[in-house]
Parts: C-alpha cells; structure tokens; sequence
C-alpha cells in the first residue's frame, strides 16, 4: 500500500514538472491551442506593408503601378504632376490579415516566433519605358520570422518568373514593440491579449531581388534604380488572442492523488 502511495506521488509530481517546459505551437485562425493551464482561440489581426519612399521612387521611374491581393487591401494615394500631368505614386501601402502565429508557450507568457499573413500587392508595369521592358510581381502571404528577422512570401511573376513559394525576401533592421504575449494577467475567467509591433529596415535579398528585376523586366536603367533602394519599407502588425484559463493536467493528478488517498484511508478504518 505505501509503494502504491508513493508510486501515485511520484507520477503527480511527474505531471507537474511537465508543465515546466516551454512548447512550441502554431495557433492558426478558428482553432485553438490548449497547453500550460491556457487554451488560446479567436486569433484576429493584420499586418500592414507601408512602401519606403525610396521604393515608391523606383516605382515611378518604371511607371509602375500597386494594386492588392486579396483578402488584403492596398491604399495607393497618386499625385499628378501640374505642369506634365503625369501621375506617379505619392504613397503605397497592404494591409494583410493575419493567418497564423508560432511562438513558445510557457505557463506565463507566449513568445511569438512567427507570423503569416494571407494576400498581399501587385506590381505591374503595364507598358515598356526606360526602365522596364514591362511585367508583373505579386508578392503574397508573408511569414515574418520574429527570431530570424527574416520575410519569407510567395512571389508570381512574368517573364518566367512563375510562382515560387516561401521565398526569403527581407531582412528585417529593428523590431519594435512586445513580441510576448503576458498571460499572468489573464483574468480567471478569461480575456483578450493584444501585441503591436513594427517591423523596419526591410533590405531585400539578393536571389529576391533577382526574381523582382527578372518579373518587373527591369532595364539597365531600372536595375540601377532599385539597387539604389536600401530599404524597402515598414511593417506594422496587431495580434490579438482569447485567453481561456484552465485547470492544468497536474492540478488534475493531485486531485486524482486526493481521492485515491482517501478511498485508502476509508478502507483502513473499515478494515479496523
């Protein structure tokens, strides 16, 4: 009876100390993560692709024009010029919903480790000028590596380019902003945890830049003028997530513990 005792402890304290790792987990939209005492759900969220200005003038040079992919949205703001009447573009940016995130769950917090998006932009250069000879680059579904600070996205491409998927796109400069979720201050009846943070410095990688010069059917002219783009732009993301405390698979063994110690205690007496 106390090796039965003392097996039952053992496996209680095995339970516990089970929760003392971290896991790591991908919580995707409409479902649901439970580990550490938390199940996490309603995941909502967009993450917003804001074009440098250095970009948005390559851009013009190449008569290029934005357009979004959906589910995102783009938000092209054109100017014309007064004494040419020519239109460029004076500001770009996509707001992208939020599709996934990765991250290490502990029994307080949740780091995040990643994030996907769904759509994205269009690039198009419809007619051949000093520097393109015309083409196209849809640039979707970004993932942003948080520990890397890398982009990863689909890229579909004219001439040859084709669709090319997961493609290591950005370096990502400064993060700033919380990438933990604090779950410790989770309420007990549970609530909703939000995170923004802002992604800067986006340089584009060299393979990367390739495929954009080759779809976008840059010109001598037009490879100059986006090799001249040192950073592309800015990323801004806002994550939210329900929390939902429950009782932890330890807190489950010492009750079971609970009970089988007193069935044993009631057992003796009716023995006596």
């Amino acid at each position: 009876m106390k090796f039965a005792m003392k097996t039952l402890v053992a496996a209680a304290a095995f339970a516990a100390a089970g929760m003392a790792s971290a896991t790591t987990a991908t919580l995707n939209v409409g479902s649901s993560v439970t580990d550490f005492g938390y199940t996490l759900s309603d995941l909502t969220g967009s993450g917003t692709l804001t074009f440098s200005s250095t970009l948005i003038g390559a851009l013009n040079a190449g008569k290029v024009q934005v357009s979004g992919v959906a589910p995102a949205t783009a938000t092209v703001v054109n100017k014309t010029n007064a004494a040419t009447k020519v239109v460029s573009i004076s500001s770009a940016s996509a707001a992208a919903p939020v599709t996934s995130l990765t991250g290490d769950y502990t029994a307080t917090s949740l780091a995040v480790q990643g994030v996907a998006t769904a759509g994205g932009a269009l690039q198009s250069a419809p007619t051949a000028n000093i520097a393109t000879t015309g083409g196209s680059l849809q640039i979707t579904n970004l993932n942003v590596d948080l520990t890397a600070k890398k982009v990863y996205a689909d890229l579909t491409g004219a001439n040859g380019v084709g669709t090319k998927t997961h493609v290591y796109l950005w370096d990502v400069a400064t993060i700033t902003g919380p990438t933990t979720f604090d779950l410790s201050v989770v309420p007990a009846g549970g609530g909703v945890v939000t995170s923004t943070n802002t992604l800067t410095g986006l340089t584009i990688n060299t393979a990367a830049f390739n495929l954009f010069a080759q779809a976008m059917g840059l010109t001598a002219n037009g490879i100059t003028s986006l090799q001249t783009v040192t950073d592309f732009g800015s990323i801004v993301s806002t994550i939210s997530v329900k929390v939902t405390p429950v009782p932890e698979p330890s807190t489950y063994a010492l009750m079971g513990l609970g009970m089988v110690g007193m069935g044993l205690v009631a057992r003796r007496r009716r023995a006596k």
